[in-house]
């Protein structure tokens, strides 16, 4: 049985890895390949997307899932790349400008992390709020980057209605 070590890095390291992962797979593949690993997250499997070597030459496997039971309607590639594409442009803005990212997690489980750093997107006159989330730990020597579409209503502000928030990041 393989040990499982740990290995300490910034919060501003771990998201310039992610969003340059998430870029390669969808923005930077061709096309069909990255409908094919769309397709297959949003079927909701587990995709293993790299392995990455880390400064003291240890090796991480990065793996991806997406959870879209919050998006409003049937989540098709466009909308998806389009939310990806502001989420990342988000992310890679935050920790380039050295803003302090909030992370929120799971209670009682230090290994599962929200960034709150959204991408906004409106289809069909409906908002989609994407998020970043991660998971560490656990029986797998894996990070598992998960992409979650959050409820958009809770967004808005008392009094608003049925209107898209402006500005979320």
């Amino acid at each position: 049985m393989a040990s499982i070590q740990t290995q300490d890095m910034s919060r501003e390291q771990f998201l310039t890895i992610a969003v340059n992962l998430l870029h390669r797979a969808f923005m930077q593949e061709k096309r069909t390949r990255a409908k094919r690993l769309f397709r297959d997250v949003a079927e909701g499997k587990r995709v293993a997307l790299t392995n990455v070597e880390m400064e003291d030459k240890s090796t991480v496997r990065f793996d991806l899932s997406l959870d879209h039971s919050e998006y409003a309607g049937a989540l098709n590639f466009a909308a998806f790349r389009n939310s990806l594409t502001v989420l990342l442009q988000n992310l890679a803005n935050a920790v380039q400008e050295k803003r302090e990212i909030n992370t929120y997690g799971a209670e009682g489980n230090e290994g599962n992390m929200i960034f709150g750093v959204t991408g906004v997107t409106v289809e069909r006159d409906t908002p989609a709020v994407m998020v970043l989330s991660a998971a560490t730990g656990g029986r797998d020597a894996a990070v598992l980057l998960r992409l979650m579409y959050l409820d958009h209503q809770q967004f808005q502000q008392p009094g608003e209605g049925g209107q898209a928030p402006t500005s979320v990041s």
